[in-house]
C-alpha cells in the first residue's frame, strides 16, 4: 500500500512541496491465515504496516538510494498477485466543478495501471463514504462477477442505473 511520508519525516515536508513522498508498505499472510481470522485483521496488519512507517524508515530508505540512486519502473516493481492501493483522502476529487454539474463518477485514467490496482477516493456522497477504482484483468472480473460469497456483501451504489 502507498504511504504518504509528507507528515510521516522529521521536520515534516512543508504544506507547499509539490511533489510526491510516497513508500510502498506491505504486509504478509498466508491465505489460510486470512480465511481462518478474518478481513478484519488482514487490515489491522496493514493498519500495523502504515502506523510503523516513520521518519527512521523514510532516512534510510534515502541514504541507501543515495549510494545506489535508481529510478523505478512500476511494470518491475509489482509481484503478481498483489493488491496496490493508491490516492489519498486529502483530495476533493468531488470538489471539483466545471461548470455542468457534480461528476457522476471519478477515474483516474489508464497511467500506473496494473492487476489488482485500487484506487480510493472519498465518496460521492460524503459522509464517510469511499468510492474504489478496482482494476482486474477480465477473467478476474469475471470471477469475482460470480462469488456468490463476494456479491452477497458487496454493494453498489451507482447513480447511473
Amino acid at each position: 500500500m502507498a504511504v504518504n511520508n509528507r507528515t510521516r519525516m522529521e521536520p515534516p515536508l512543508p504544506h507547499e512541496y509539490f511533489g510526491n513522498s510516497l513508500h510502498a508498505v506491505h504486509a504478509e499472510a498466508k491465505a489460510g491465515e486470512v480465511l481462518e481470522k478474518d478481513l478484519g485483521w488482514a487490515a489491522w496488519k496493514l493498519h500495523l504496516a502504515v502506523a510503523n512507517h516513520g521518519d527512521a524508515a523514510v532516512q534510510k530508505y534515502v541514504k541507501e538510494w543515495l549510494q545506489s540512486p535508481m529510478v523505478y519502473r512500476l511494470d518491475l516493481f509489482l509481484e503478481p498477485n498483489i493488491v496496490m492501493m493508491g490516492s489519498s483522502p486529502r483530495f476533493n476529487m468531488y470538489g471539483n466543478e466545471f461548470g455542468i454539474g457534480k461528476a457522476v463518477a471519478v477515474r483516474s485514467g489508464y497511467a500506473n495501471k496494473s492487476d489488482g490496482k485500487v484506487t480510493s477516493y472519498p465518496g460521492r456522497e460524503g459522509g464517510g463514504s469511499v468510492d474504489l477504482e478496482v482494476c482486474l484483468l477480465p477473467e478476474t472480473m469475471a470471477a469475482l462477477e460470480s462469488d456468490e460469497e463476494f456479491i452477497s456483501i458487496a454493494s453498489v451504489c451507482n447513480p447511473l442505473y
